[in-house]
């Protein structure tokens, strides 16, 4: 049974929340986990994303930094060089330059957004839903604040008017919407006509078998460590962007584009040792959990922060089993065009 949602202030950080309320947030997400609930996770999407996100943000920038998703890796390429060279690439795709409006959709904490403002001069727009993200995405960009603002808000109903967005990006965040192309259709809506949405997204390969007990597996924890309503097959996405009324431009999977030796998952398999890839590598995230339990019991810190912790590590094993055994992707390449009034 999914319970009223834990009141949220306009900012909630996983510190903020009693130990009461993780634990209520937390029961309540594995809830709508429950197996045979992917209608209710689609129709409660924003209380799925907004409490994964309050529970999981300090973590992800304790281990992976202010940018949150993947890359394509070239032999002997760092993992915070492979994500600048992939963001870089959504500028060149969409020709960036001074004097452009962009909608970054979903925009995190606004690592992506604050690199593409400082490299092209475009002006960025940050649409989120979470409020604790946004906050932190004004910390993180206030160099180029005069470049960047932001808008607390759903991508389902982006609250802007009609074309009036030269361009638009999404790194890894559409997976959370719960009909796609009725997601598109509010980006389409938005842009000018002739403007471009740029962007990745996670989806499941030709090689997921759907009668297959072990991708089903993977798939399903992949959705209950990130907050996925559902993953959609890379077929699919393309159908979506047709529907909403996009031309697509292009559509690929990048994964492969990784060297043999530099696989997207790298960075979650313990391969990539420093100092400051620990907390990312199997061992660094059992240790953060055995220490998470130990302060539970002192006291030290709320109840349900090691199940916070628990989410994430199931996540990242699953993302890496996914990627191994090739019916997952993260960076499935898409560049979608509004066509003008004339082509139509």
């Amino acid at each position: 049974m999914i319970r009223e949602p834990v009141k949220r202030s306009s900012s909630r950080t996983l510190a903020d929340l009693s130990p009461g309320q993780i634990k209520s947030v937390v029961d309540q997400y594995t809830g709508l986990h429950a197996p045979g609930t992917p209608e209710l996770r689609k129709e409660h999407y924003q209380m799925l994303v907004n409490h994964y996100y309050d529970l999981v943000t300090d973590f992800y920038e304790f281990g992976w930094g202010q940018s949150f998703h993947f890359a394509p890796r070239r032999q002997g390429e760092s993992f915070k060089s492979s994500l600048l060279r992939h963001q870089l690439f959504l500028a060149d795709r969409l020709s960036l330059k001074p004097g452009m409006k962009v909608l970054d959709v979903g925009c995190g904490v606004g690592g992506p957004m604050g690199t593409l403002a400082r490299h092209s001069g475009a002006s960025f727009v940050g649409l989120n839903n979470n409020a604790y993200q946004i906050e932190r995405a004004k910390v993180h960009t206030r160099d180029v604040q005069s470049l960047c603002r932001f808008i607390h808000g759903d991508y389902m109903q982006i609250p802007e008017d009609d074309n009036c967005y030269d361009g638009a990006i999404a790194i890894e965040s559409m997976p959370h919407a719960p009909d796609k192309t009725a997601a598109f259709r509010e980006i389409f809506r938005v842009l000018r006509p002739g403007a471009c949405l740029a962007g990745y997204e996670w989806c499941l390969t030709k090689d997921f078998n759907a009668h297959n007990q072990e991708h089903l597996r993977i798939k399903k924890s992949i959705e209950i460590g990130n907050a996925l309503p559902d993953i959609a097959l890379t077929s699919e996405v393309c159908d979506a962007f047709r529907m909403a009324g996009f031309e697509l431009l292009e559509a690929r999977d990048l994964a492969p584009e990784s060297h043999p030796t530099m696989p997207w998952h790298r960075a979650l398999q313990g391969r990539d040792l420093s100092l400051s890839s620990i907390p990312r590598t199997p061992i660094g995230r059992a240790l953060t959990n055995m220490g998470l339990r130990v302060c539970e019991k002192l006291r030290l810190v709320p109840e349900g922060t090691t199940a916070v912790s628990t989410v994430l590590n199931l996540g990242a094993d699953t993302l890496t089993e996914g990627g191994e055994s090739g019916i997952f992707t993260p960076m499935f390449f898409f560049l979608a065009r509004k066509p003008l009034p004339s082509e139509n």
